[in-house]
């Protein structure tokens, strides 16, 4: 069940969200009605996030080697290409 709190619950009811997402879901957290930020264990960051830092990583390495630079308009064309389905790997 999707868990959706006022920020205050941060300082009331700290003990409930620290229970609900070690057992793994996220809690979203409203501020004046609106939402405002998601917490979660940080386990289940490292899961959305590991995977990221590595390629960040073999990106750092790949520049390393090679002198080719790509603008942001080339990367982000190319990301949306592949995200779109435009382009094969």
């Amino acid at each position: 069940m999707i868990q959706i709190r006022p920020v205050s619950d941060l300082r009331n009811k700290f003990p409930e969200i620290e229970r609900v997402v070690k057992e793994g879901q996220p809690v979203y957290l409203t501020k004046n009605g609106y939402g405002s930020m998601v917490v979660m264990s940080l386990e289940k960051y490292a899961e959305l996030t590991d995977d990221i830092e590595i390629k960040l990583d073999e990106a750092d390495k790949e520049a390393e080697m090679t002198d080719v630079r790509y603008t942001g308009d080339e990367v982000f064309s190319r990301v949306r290409e592949r995200i779109h389905g435009t382009q094969k790997v």
